[in-house]
């Protein structure tokens, strides 16, 4: 589960990261007294979306030379006219693909002065089963494009759960961003409230980029401060979070995905023509493969589970199926724990309710085999039975192409 930036940065200050002051808004309005509660004089109205790249973004409805999903603002007038012009459009950045998301809320923070930027990071190193926290000098860029062309200067730091965060963790966060003084210690202090965030909100990705160091002014030295945060949590933990679950946007989600949840199916959405339902990661994996291989493209990852219902069978064909894209699915059960008869009633049921108009070709195997092959034959529906995966991948892309 993703949340938007203005959650991200109020849920890191109550762990003690600084991060500038800011209000978050609903309307052009609230835009508007957000910016009057602020000390200015310079403030800052960001699009909030989840994805990245909104700096660099373009509003579908503007005119070219309109500014993207961040801009900076000197009066209440300015706010006013960043807010109009974000509220209600389509931001597309490099994430969001072209179809982009619509923006229905605001977030507007103190303007700071910034000396340097910083990029850092914490996920779990699944090679090593510990927290990574990943530390570059080069903040404020794509980290992917950083990584690429210059990966040395992309520090990875492992910390172990069981001794947690030390001091010498601090220490090589602050090497790896090249601070000494002051902006080390307080280098340090931040990756250890990032860290203690991390655990104790199950994250599964905390990412700050920028980091930034703030320029010295009056009696205040320099500063360093998160300007902007995207974190995610593991969705298996969020039975311990109460608390971060109401900070679920569904309408920042998928349709199609949002009621897979429901029914405890793992839904992705993708680019392709031919629907899969397939019980096991792997094998769901595979059978996405080896359309591919056949000169077609999957339309989702669906992975029903091992042991799934007549009822949650039914609702993940009805998923499938809703996705206007589809022109024809491939179901591929190696049924262990999962029986064949039961993913049959259940592809029968839901055909019927929705009145099936695509292409069908099913692959059954293991458990009830036969059974489960009897009732899709004895069902008086145009299903194409395959023997095995390849022959199953055949035919499926052959009957899109004929029907086309």
């Amino acid at each position: 589960m993703n949340i938007h930036e203005y959650q991200a940065k109020e849920l890191l200050a109550k762990f003690g990261v600084p991060v500038p002051a800011g209000f978050a808004a609903l309307s052009v309005e609230e835009a508007v007294e957000a910016s009057k509660k602020l000390p200015g004089p310079l403030y800052v109205v960001k699009a909030q979306i989840h994805a990245g790249g909104r700096g660099k973004g373009k509003f579908k409805e503007l005119g070219e030379g309109a500014k993207g999903g961040v801009r900076l603002a000197k009066t209440e007038d300015e706010v006013r006219h960043a807010a109009t012009e974000m509220l209600g459009n389509t931001l597309v950045t490099i994430q969001t693909g072209e179809a982009g998301k619509q923006v229905n809320r605001l977030y507007v923070t103190d303007g700071v002065d910034i000396a340097k930027e910083f990029y850092l990071a914490l996920l779990v190193n699944r090679a090593t089963g510990r927290v990574s926290m990943v530390a570059s000098t080069e903040g404020g860029m794509d980290i992917e494009t950083v990584a690429h062309d210059t990966p040395e200067k992309i520090h990875s730091i492992d910390i172990d759960t069981a001794t947690g965060f030390m001091p010498h963790h601090g220490r090589a966060v602050a090497a790896a961003l090249e601070l000494t003084g002051d902006l080390a210690k307080q280098a340090a202090n931040v990756a250890s409230k990032l860290y203690d965030a991390f655990l104790g909100t199950d994250a599964e990705q905390i990412e700050i980029n920028p980091l930034a160091v703030t320029e010295a002014s009056g009696d205040s030295g320099a500063k360093l401060m998160v300007l902007d945060a995207k974190v995610g949590f593991d969705g298996n933990a969020l039975f311990r979070h109460k608390d971060l679950v109401e900070l679920r946007d569904e309408t920042e989600e998928d349709p199609m995905e949002l009621e897979a949840s429901k029914y405890d199916l793992a839904y992705i959405k993708l680019d392709g023509n031919i629907g899969c339902m397939v019980n096991g990661a792997g094998l769901a994996m595979a059978t996405m493969d080896i359309i591919k291989l056949n000169g077609a493209f999957p339309a989702n990852f669906l992975d029903v589970g091992g042991g799934a219902s007549k009822e949650k069978v039914t609702a993940a064909f009805k998923i499938i199926l809703s996705d206007p894209a589809v022109e024809g699915i491939l179901v591929n059960i190696f049924g262990g724990i999962m029986k064949c008869d039961i993913i049959a009633d259940g592809i029968v049921a839901a055909a019927r309710e929705v009145n099936l108009s695509v292409p069908l070709v099913v692959r059954l195997e293991g458990t009830n085999v036969q059974q489960g092959k009897d009732i899709l034959a004895n069902s008086g529906l145009p299903i194409v039975a395959a023997n095995d995966l390849g022959d199953a991948a055949k035919k499926i892309v052959a009957e899109v192409k004929s029907a086309a």
